[in-house]
């Protein structure tokens, strides 16, 4: 279904090329394949329901189909490609299940982060994070959503980071994959990115305050405004939405 004049996902692509170059990924042709057809999804470039031709896809990043057969095999065992045989391989639509699911998981694990970070954040990380919030305030008055939605997640990866656990960033982004996807529906919705921005501010202003309690409640309130601004979606884009 092609996309309406007036669609998030319009606005979202704006600063988006469909597919990024390869150059642009470390490691492996098939890894390189794999990353750039892997950020077209998760940035809606590659939209809910859209098939990926294989054709096309090989002539605009200048490989072989073998690299891209691959990738789609690898998209498929992570839940954001359906291959369907004889007809070919499809964006994974999106799952409120599955979204509310990584919500769940993804809250669990930053309230605990914030709650550690708060009683231990050094004046040189608080710079790091302040710096972070300048830089979405300039993408946010630029209207580049793609900007903003990387240095949102940058914000989110370095408060994990503080905590001092290796392993913490890659187990949300794990938990977090599906839900990413979908913010992409969020961000370009008037007001959507200054009130972002507001929430992202009370949360280091919490983390520099050293309050634990604050810094958990600012950062519930935000990490739950997007389910509640996703549930109307499912009424009114029906065609990249499952039942399930």
């Amino acid at each position: 279904m092609p996309v309406s004049e007036d669609s998030p996902l319009r606005d979202a692509k704006k600063f988006l090329p469909a597919l990024q170059p390869l150059n642009d990924f470390p490691g492996s042709l098939s890894q390189k394949v794999y990353m750039s057809l892997k950020q077209a999804i998760l940035s809606l470039a590659f939209r809910p329901g859209e098939l990926m031709q294989k054709s096309q896809i090989c002539k605009e990043l200048g490989v072989s189909r073998s690299p891209v057969t691959e990738a789609m095999a690898r998209l498929a065992s992570e839940g954001l490609a359906d291959i369907v045989p004889q007809a070919g391989t499809y964006v994974t639509r999106f799952s409120m299940a599955e979204i509310r699911e990584g919500a769940f998981l993804r809250e669990a694990l930053e309230l605990a982060a914030v709650e550690r970070v708060a009683t231990t954040i050094t004046e040189e990380q608080l710079v790091l994070l302040k710096r972070n919030l300048r830089i979405q305030e300039v993408l946010m008055q630029d209207g580049d959503t793609a900007g903003f939605h990387q240095m949102d997640a940058e914000l989110h990866e370095l408060i994990l980071s503080f905590t001092g656990y290796r392993r913490l960033a890659s187990l949300a982004e794990t938990a977090w994959i599906h839900v990413n996807r979908a913010r992409h529906l969020n961000l370009p919705m008037p007001g959507r990115m200054q009130a972002t921005l507001a929430e992202h501010k009370a949360i280091v202003a919490a983390l520099e305050a050293r309050d634990p309690e604050a810094a958990r409640q600012a950062t519930r309130h935000h990490l739950r405004q997007l389910i509640l601004l996703l549930e109307p979606l499912v009424a009114e884009r029906p065609e990249m939405f499952t039942n399930g």
